[in-house]
């Protein structure tokens, strides 16, 4: 038989992770091993998990850091901890629906190639009521894209940009084992997804399976931004989102090679490729007018829509200030 374990990353959440946890305790198909890990919480966090799950009938570990560690370290803590077949990611602050364990358990179950799977998410505010829109909504997360997961194409999409949030996720036990620990620069759902595509699949659920709670003080959250938005987000100097890019290209290569024949040749090509665009935009003069000639070579090569977000990226690297 499967068996399911849930990780839920905590800090500070002694407002939203009661009802989190009752929603993971009311699943039609309930998971064997609860894991919580906290980040050196200062308020109720702790008392509230332990109550919660005074009469959970399965395995349940509560472990509390001696000092704050980022909810990257927290979470890759808690994963080394999961055990199980199949291990679901918990933000603190969000409401599963009850048949979501049920849902992912089955697609795994029926396709054993799979090593991630994530969903869509409803967007609510601090009270649970619907803002409009949904998490891939806010992700511009097109039809084509969602096409090319569904192909086994993952690794295209991930390529040019993140499309997986950890708190829609449910992975193999094996993905844990062969992705941790979390590289420099990289998010841990962010790494996930690129080791399950470049080294297996992943798969999207489209239907929401969980409320994802918009309240201000997520740790990255999500939003649906408007014209001004992201014409704001294109102007933004451009030398740390560039210096952060280039840190989590530089990793790549070398951690795919490390994974050995587990991982297809092209996609060990492909991520150099994409570190060489990643020091050719890093390298871009300071003068906007002498970056023309290098942005223009690239977008001929088609490097900005391999690597990134098309006309878009390029325009960036033509008018941000650094």
């Amino acid at each position: 038989m499967t068996r399911v374990a849930v990780v839920v990353g905590t800090y500070q959440g002694a407002e939203f992770l009661g009802a989190q946890l009752a929603s993971i305790l009311g699943q039609t198909r309930p998971p064997d091993r609860i894991v919580i890990t906290d980040d050196a919480s200062s308020d109720e966090t702790v008392a509230i998990a332990r109550r919660a799950l005074a009469g959970f009938q399965g395995e349940s570990i509560i472990t509390t850091n001696p000092g704050p560690r980022g909810v990257v370290a927290n979470f890759s803590h808690g994963l080394a901890m999961g055990g199980g077949d199949l291990v679901a990611l918990s933000d603190q602050d969000d409401i599963w629906r009850p048949d979501k364990l049920e849902t992912m358990v089955a697609a795994f179950e029926s396709r054993p190639e799979i090593l991630l799977l994530h969903s869509d998410a409803r967007l609510v505010d601090a009270h649970g009521a619907p803002i409009g829109g949904t998490l891939l909504e806010s992700l511009s997360m097109s039809a084509a894209m969602r096409r090319l997961e569904h192909d086994g194409r993952g690794l295209q999409v991930l390529m040019r940009r993140n499309t997986v949030t950890g708190a829609t996720t449910m992975v193999r036990r094996r993905l844990v084992e062969i992705a941790l620990p979390v590289p420099p620069g990289w998010v841990h759902d962010e790494w996930l997804a690129m080791v399950a595509a470049a080294a297996g699949q992943l798969d999207l659920l489209e239907q929401p399976l969980i409320d994802y709670r918009q309240h201000g003080g997520n740790e990255i959250g999500a939003r649906v931004l408007g014209v001004r938005g992201k014409a704001a987000r294109v102007g933004e100097p451009r030398a740390q989102r560039n210096t952060r890019l280039l840190t989590r290209a530089e990793q790549l290569p070398p951690r795919l090679e490390a994974l050995g024949p587990a991982v297809d040749s092209a996609a060990v090509a492909s991520a150099r490729a994409k570190l060489a665009h990643e020091r050719r935009r890093s390298a871009l003069p300071e003068r906007r007018l002498a970056r023309i000639p290098s942005v223009a070579a690239a977008t001929l090569r088609g490097d900005y829509h391999r690597f990134g977000r098309g006309t878009l990226d390029a325009f960036r690297d033509l008018i941000q200030p650094v």
